[in-house]
């Protein structure tokens, strides 16, 4: 079965009686729970013991929901958050894909379907905001980075670690890391960087930023709101915005060096850059780049180069069909393996370095699929 099919299935199965007590009562899930209050729609992801991390059935259940809520007058607002202090949502659940190896229909299925809710996410004209504090990585970026706005607190932990495991920082990461200030998105995007607290609000990740102790009442005022729309919901989150003035970004001494060196047209040219730097901050991004999966780290310099041109629909149909040719490859369970299962944090990667992998490797990676296994977005 195409899966288009099965997510035009999730839709039909749900019954307008079915979705309208969706909405007026929780749905009855231990995952996630899709509640509306007042005139707000409240998403809770609920695995607080896996850190939130996202799988099938949280998307399956939030997507005919939120399509639904989009529709409704009576849902003005969607707020997002994680249950527990420790994660908003830690990523996918890769671990799970990677245990049943090349070619599983999970491995097709679970980003199609994941890339179609973050579409969806990315394209609401209703307010959503989500509270990303604790760990936000992954797929829990995806959830969150292509919404209205992202509220941080000084206990959120940002990053897009993929080229670790020898993937690469999807879910729209072509859409949104191209987009932040000057390298940034690539430097994040290739060594993992993590971002914390009140960097996150810097950095142009979170729209704003509040203290965690004022998060519960922030959501309350989101969802006590009678008429909710952007410029209430602004007015709300303006009044909680509590950014420290005197911060200074974690990162701010390196911004001119990371815009210089990472606008090197190739990622040899970067590393060749760095060498040369010589700094103690360049030798250690340089150590950092040699444990990453190199042909990850191609791959991703052509995603976002090619992602800073595209819309977010654009973008997914490129990322699906480059996580498709990576759940063909050898890197992704490689990574797994080395860093969520043995734990020994010692992949034998394809490649040795970054000069085995060849111009057409790379290029390889972005051709169209199959016309039958091509991810379809709705406009």
């Amino acid at each position: 079965m195409h899966p288009s099919r099965l997510v035009t299935g999730l839709t039909k199965k749900y019954t307008r009686q079915s979705l309208i007590r969706c909405m007026r009562y929780s749905v009855a899930t231990d995952d996630v729970l899709l509640e509306v209050k007042g005139n707000a729609g409240l998403i809770t992801l609920n695995r607080p013991k896996a850190l939130n991390a996202l799988n099938l059935d949280m998307i399956r259940k939030m997507y005919p929901v939120i399509k639904k809520w989009e529709k409704s007058s009576d849902v003005q607002v969607i707020v997002m958050k994680g249950e527990g202090s420790k994660a908003f949502c830690a990523g996918g659940d890769v671990k799970g894909l990677a245990l049943e190896g090349p070619g599983s229909e999970s491995g097709k299925v679970f980003f199609y379907e994941e890339y179609l809710l973050n579409h969806v996410l990315g394209t609401l004209t209703t307010p959503i905001v989500s509270l990303i504090s604790g760990i936000t990585m992954g797929g829990g970026v995806g959830l969150s980075c292509h919404g209205h706005y992202r509220v941080a607190s000084e206990k959120t932990l940002f990053a897009m670690p993929e080229t670790a495991i020898g993937l690469f920082p999807d879910v729209g990461g072509g859409h949104f890391l191209p987009r932040l200030k000057g390298k940034l998105g690539l430097y994040l995007a290739l060594t993992g960087f993590r971002l914390r607290g009140q960097d996150v609000f810097s950095s142009g990740i979170a729209t704003h930023f509040t203290k965690l102790e004022h998060v519960p009442a922030l959501e309350e005022k989101l969802l006590s709101l009678t008429n909710a729309g952007h410029d209430e919901v602004k007015d709300v989150l303006k009044e909680f915005h509590q950014p420290d003035p005197n911060h200074v970004f974690c990162l701010q001494d390196q911004l001119q060096t990371i815009d210089t060196i990472f606008s090197e047209p190739l990622l040899e040219d970067i590393l060749v850059s760095l060498e040369n730097d010589g700094s103690e901050w360049a030798l250690t991004q340089l150590q950092t780049l040699g444990k990453m999966s190199p042909l990850s780290m191609k791959v991703t310099v052509k995603q976002l180069e090619e992602g800073a041109k595209m819309d977010l629909k654009e973008v997914l149909e490129m990322e699906y069909r480059l996580s498709q040719r990576f759940m063909e490859g050898v890197d992704f369970y490689e990574g797994i393996r080395a860093m969520l299962i043995d734990r020994d944090n010692n992949p034998n990667w394809q490649h040795t370095s970054v000069g085995e992998v060849t111009h057409a490797e790379v290029e390889a990676y972005f051709k169209r699929l199959p016309e039958e296994r091509e991810l379809i977005v709705e406009s």
